[in-house]
């Protein structure tokens, strides 16, 4: 990866993985993705690698991420979701040139043909969001309680009650947040 740039946060799910390239979305935002090159470093990571990005691609990705995460709002909070978000998301859903392919272990893969352009890899991504959000794979739409955060997951665990995005950032900082604010009230002394 190069240098300078924040980590990728991956995830297990595509689409919401793809709405984590912009974090901290009600605070200081952190993009992650933020010139062609990178885009084309976080479609590799996740299996979809492309040659290039040019200026344009690189916006329609980030419009594409936008309309995956207010669709993904909109089905948490149980509204209605927003037309222009479904436009987008079915527009580059049948744009692109990718195959689902069997894997030997069993699970489902995307192949992107030896030209594929990165409409093929956001192709991808649409697919996985409308798998999602039309309620295909088993899980919820969640959004994360950190009130900087406010990022959209897919909550696979058992009890479906997940409130963080990722323990390991957003709970980690929520939980010391609590504790810190415990400490401190417990050390003020009686009046």
């Amino acid at each position: 990866m190069h240098a300078g740039f924040p980590d990728f946060r991956l995830g297990t799910v595509l689409a919401t993985s793809f709405t984590a390239t912009l974090t901290e979305r009600c605070g200081d935002a952190v993009e992650r993705i933020p010139t062609p090159q990178r885009l084309v470093d976080w479609l590799a990571v996740n299996g979809l690698a492309v040659e290039s990005c040019t200026a344009a691609q690189l916006d329609l990705a980030l419009t594409l991420r936008e309309s995956i995460h207010a669709a993904a709002t909109a089905a948490a909070l149980k509204e209605a979701l927003p037309a222009s978000a479904v436009r987008v998301i079915n527009d580059c859903s049948i744009r692109g040139r990718a195959a689902a392919v069997l894997t030997p272990n069993g699970k489902r893969a995307w192949r992107l043909g030896s030209a594929s352009s990165v409409e093929d890899a956001l192709s991808v991504i649409a697919a996985d969001a409308i798998d999602i959000l039309s309620g295909e794979r088993d899980g919820r739409l969640a959004l994360c309680t950190s009130p900087t955060c406010r990022a959209a997951f897919f909550d696979t665990s058992q009890s479906r009650t997940r409130k963080w995005c990722e323990m390991n950032t957003c709970g980690n900082r929520q939980k010391k947040a609590r504790f810190n604010a415990k400490q401190r009230k417990n050390s003020r002394p009686a009046e």
